[in-house]
């Protein structure tokens, strides 16, 4: 996860190279790519491992087995579905958003490329999942150290050229994503097929539809808390893009950062999906609390060192991506309001997806669509009474705030218990 920010980092710094207009139609495109990651990771994702674990930790192995096939069904029909949506319904939202002239025409070619390989994304997730579920964290992030460093230098070299060649522009990072993800889905479906869980264990198994609504039943409840996040993100983007594309631009840089310290905190919550899972098989509820305040408190305090430092040298920050001026002030002006919130953000997301692991969703729903409503009516008014963009980001922080304290509170006031062992 830690790699996974780095070459997020290389990312904007590729897509800066490019100029300001890159950089804002990116940004158009970018709430939309954290949805559809975030649901995959996070809620879909959470939801294979959650329920892979839960029935290992009860003892049902043909149970698991069954979840294996039925996950991956579900991830190709879930990957096309995305693509035929974004080639369809998005190039209306960017222009909703802000997009227009130049920057939307790129925005959309990005995002049609980027979205094609919809399906190979999902499958790499899931298969990640299942190995995760089955407590195999290390071979999915094997994989993961491999493919993204190969996708740095191609992404380089396919956005910037080489030599004479000047290569494709904005373009290029989604080519090397697909090409890079397409490695890593053979590589873990190589892994499935050795394994005891695996796709040879599981070809002889009928189609049925508990696996389906085992999996639905917390993956759908924790997309629902990405989808709030996205929806903010979006709304938000646009309020920004309001402002001008340099305004624009900043913002991207600034948020960028913002999407990738919650890989940290998927580095934790992915394992407190599987170990709050299983305890929870088992019936071990104290066991699970534990976990489940272990791994905040690490996402807290990792991603509040970062989110600090950060917002001290937030100038700093900004001009490793860009050396225009009102770039770099939108851009500090965001992490100047925002980093310092970040631990609250690990916080909040190391505990939902603690929540996945014990198939209890009601708090972290409750506290993502908190945050949503906080931040975009914060948002609203910050506009409408002439605060500008400090007050655009302050509303940003207070939802983030909000999320954090949410989940925390709640789960400190009630803590899981044996009673009610599936109630979402």
């Amino acid at each position: 996860m830690l790699l996974v920010i780095l070459v997020a980092m290389a990312d904007v710094y590729f897509i800066s190279r490019l100029g300001t207009t890159s950089l804002a139609a990116s940004a158009l495109v970018f709430p939309f790519q954290t949805l559809m990651a975030g649901i995959a990771t996070g809620g879909m994702g959470g939801g294979v491992a959650s329920t892979l674990a839960r029935a290992l930790g009860a003892g049902r192995l043909d149970d698991a087995r069954a979840i294996v096939r039925h996950a991956l069904i579900l991830g190709i029909a879930i990957g096309f579905a995305f693509t035929a949506i974004a080639w369809t319904v998005a190039p209306s939202l960017y222009s909703a958003m802000g997009g227009d002239g130049l920057i939307l025409k790129e925005a959309v070619m990005y995002s049609h490329v980027w979205f094609t390989g919809a399906v190979l994304f999902w499958t790499n997730t899931f298969m990640g999942s299942l190995l995760r579920g089955s407590g195999d964290a290390a071979t999915p992030s094997r994989y993961a150290v491999v493919t993204l460093i190969a996708y740095v230098p191609l992404a380089g070299v396919l956005a910037l050229g080489v030599g004479a060649w000047a290569g494709l522009g904005l373009i290029g990072l989604p080519i090397a994503s697909l090409a890079t993800t397409g490695g890593g889905c053979f590589l873990l479906a190589r892994s499935l097929l050795r394994s005891s869980l695996g796709l040879t264990s599981a070809v002889g198994i009928r189609l049925q539809g508990k696996p389906f609504v085992e999996i639905l039943r917390v993956g759908a409840l924790g997309s629902f808390t990405t989808l709030t996040g996205s929806v903010t993100g979006v709304v938000m983007t646009g309020f920004v893009g309001g402002f001008g594309g340099a305004a624009l631009a900043g913002y991207n840089i600034g948020a960028r950062l913002e999407q990738m310290l919650p890989a940290l905190a998927f580095g934790i919550g992915a394992s407190l999906t599987t170990l709050v899972g299983v305890a929870a098989g088992a019936g071990a509820w104290r066991r699970a609390n534990k976990v489940a305040w272990t791994g905040a408190l690490m996402a807290f305090s990792l991603i509040g060192v970062i989110g600090w430092t950060v917002a001290l040298l937030p100038e700093a920050w900004s001009r490793i991506f860009t050396t225009d001026a009102v770039v770099i002030n939108a851009a500090a002006a965001y992490l100047t309001h925002v980093a310092p919130v970040y631990c609250l953000l690990g916080l909040g997301i190391a505990l939902n997806f603690a929540g996945q692991g014990a198939a209890r969703m009601a708090v972290p729903i409750a506290a993502g669509v908190s945050r949503m409503v906080v931040t975009i009516v914060g948002g609203w008014f910050a506009i409408r009474v002439g605060l500008g963009l400090g007050g655009v980001f302050t509303a940003i922080a207070a939802g983030i705030t909000v999320y954090g304290c949410y989940n925390s509170v709640a789960l400190l006031a009630a803590p899981w218990r044996a009673m009610r062992a599936t109630t979402a």
